[in-house]
Parts: C-alpha cells; sequence; structure tokens
C-alpha cells in the first residue's frame, strides 16, 4: 500500500470509530427500568441520585423486587431493596450511578451489579435521615454463572 492510500485508509477507520461512538447513546438516554415496593423511601431516594446523575427513570413497577430478582439472576444473597434494569444489565439493591455508569461504558459480560443488603452511605441510604452515617460496602460485579468479584469498594 502506499504511503497516500495508508493516510487515507487510516483516516477512514479513523472516522468509522468516531461514528460508532457518536451513534453509541449517553446513559441518559438510556432509561432504568426498576422494581420495588411502593412505601419505600430509599429506593425513591436511589432513583433521584440517579437522576442528579444524569441518568433517566423508565418504568417503575411498584409490586416488590423479588419476583424481578430470581427472573433476571440475581441470587438471593445478594437481595436488597429494589432491582433494575438498564442496557440488558441487572442492578441490584444501592448501586452509585457513577459505578452503572462505568458498567455501561466497559460492558462486561456480567448479569449485573449488586450492593447487598442497604449499607449506610450508599446512594440511598446516606444524608440526615440516616445521621450521616457509613459503612464500608462493595459494588459486586455479578458474572453469568452467579459467582461475584468486586468492582468497586466504598471503604470509608
Amino acid at each position: 500500500m502506499n504511503r497516500r492510500r495508508a493516510v487515507w485508509a487510516g483516516l477512514g477507520l479513523g472516522l468509522a470509530v468516531v461514528e460508532h461512538a457518536a451513534a453509541r447513546p449517553s446513559p441518559a438516554a438510556w432509561a432504568v427500568e426498576v422494581w420495588k415496593s411502593p412505601e419505600c423511601g430509599c429506593c425513591k431516594a436511589w432513583l433521584t441520585h440517579l437522576q442528579a446523575q444524569g441518568m433517566s427513570i423508565g418504568t417503575i413497577h411498584n409490586s416488590g423486587n423479588t419476583d424481578a430478582r430470581k427472573s433476571l439472576g440475581i441470587p438471593l444473597a445478594l437481595g436488597s431493596c429494589h432491582t433494575a434494569r438498564i442496557e440488558g444489565y441487572v442492578i441490584e439493591g444501592h448501586v452509585p450511578a457513577r459505578e452503572i455508569k462505568r458498567l455501561l461504558k466497559e460492558r462486561p459480560l456480567a448479569i449485573g451489579l449488586a450492593v447487598p443488603g442497604m449499607p449506610l452511605g450508599s446512594p440511598g441510604m446516606d444524608g440526615p435521615d440516616f445521621d450521616n452515617q457509613t459503612q464500608p460496602y462493595d459494588v459486586l460485579l455479578v458474572l453469568k454463572d452467579g459467582s461475584t468479584r468486586v468492582f468497586q469498594s466504598y471503604h470509608r
């Protein structure tokens, strides 16, 4: 290949990459579908956190999340008070928006993310309503076989 053709080929490849990246919607364009209890205040606070971080809330199912968790493949031991789905991934519990955005950017082969239980200091379980208390917690990447690995630690 001569030099001029190589330069044009390189430019074409660069443009293809830019076009592909531009065609991919931003996290704000992805709507989060959520299953929760209708009375749960911390679930509502978590949704407010997502919106404050530029994420969009789609359908909210106020029917609880036990059946959704089971059908979406989240092991019972990783359960929390709400389950969500975004772009083919499942989000269980009080996962920070930052980690959801990272998940959507990196696109690992996984079921999704989980913060088991309801740790103080996690989004929706934070602030004055909880006396500004915090507990260390991990955001777990839930792999296709149900096993987990730490995706991000929050040890304050």
